[in-house]
């Protein structure tokens, strides 16, 4: 077993070195981006994240399925997904079409990493201003989604632990309500393989799953933001099952 943790460990100290490289790489060019439009600032950034997955898999074992693909709506759409990883904020970039984080301004504020973040025009909201970092979503998403990108949003608003379960927050059901636009829910079982504020990264196939369509109309922000828990939780129970054997 120390033999294994030992190889894990290097594993993880090569790929944190590939990672923290990139990063600055990437970071120290991000300003010159702002002379290109958005179309053609998207996928150069968007190399970051291939490159960081690629060596993620290669170095430390950890590769991805993807199901439920046909789930995706042609139009823009909410995508809202389940966060226990530093890995989906990287992935789902892959999976989804053009679209804008909702993510903490604090974010934008990381040397070399929040350079590239703001490239991508993500909606960056203070979260202790309450009613009026929901407004924001709201307006900024809106006009994401107008624009033909897909908005992103953690419900329960931070990474939580592989099993748990946090506060599934309103924001997004707002914006969904507010919008009309449809929402995808996603859930995933990434924490297992790159946990929360740990150093080790764990071999294994990490599953997404897309969901269903959510049609807002005629719902209240309650009752779409419970139809999104009642099905990333539903699926967890099976995902996390599936986590817990491959990890042993």
């Amino acid at each position: 077993m120390a033999q294994n943790t030992a190889l894990l460990a290097v594993r993880s100290a090569l790929f944190w070195l590939v990672y923290a490289s990139s990063t600055i790489v990437y970071g120290m060019f991000s300003p010159l981006l702002f002379l290109l439009p958005l179309p053609r600032r998207y996928p150069i950034v968007m190399s970051w994240t291939r490159l960081n997955l690629a060596a993620l898999k290669s170095i430390c074992g950890i590769d991805c399925r993807v199901e439920g693909r046909e789930n995706l709506p042609a139009e823009p759409a909410i995508a809202m997904s389940k966060h226990s990883s530093t890995w989906e904020t990287m992935a789902l970039a892959q999976v989804l079409p053009p679209m804008a984080w909702v993510l903490k301004k604090e974010l934008m504020y990381i040397p070399f990493f929040g350079w590239g973040l703001a490239a991508l025009d993500h909606i960056a909201i203070d979260r202790k201003a309450g009613r009026n970092a929901v407004r924001q979503v709201v307006e900024q998403g809106r006009s994401r989604l107008q624009a033909g990108r897909w908005v992103v949003i953690f419900p329960e608003g931070t990474r939580v632990q592989p099993g748990k379960k946090g506060r599934y927050k309103l924001g997004g059901g707002v914006l969904a309500e507010a919008s009309g636009y449809p929402v995808v829910p996603i859930a995933h079982n990434a924490g297992y393989f790159w946990p929360r504020e740990h150093f080790i990264k764990y071999p294994g196939t990490i599953t997404v799953r897309i969901g269903p369509v959510i049609d807002p109309a005629g719902k209240s922000a309650a009752e779409i933001i419970a139809e999104v828990e009642q099905w990333i939780e539903g699926e967890m129970v099976e995902l996390n099952r599936d986590a817990e054997r491959q990890r042993g």
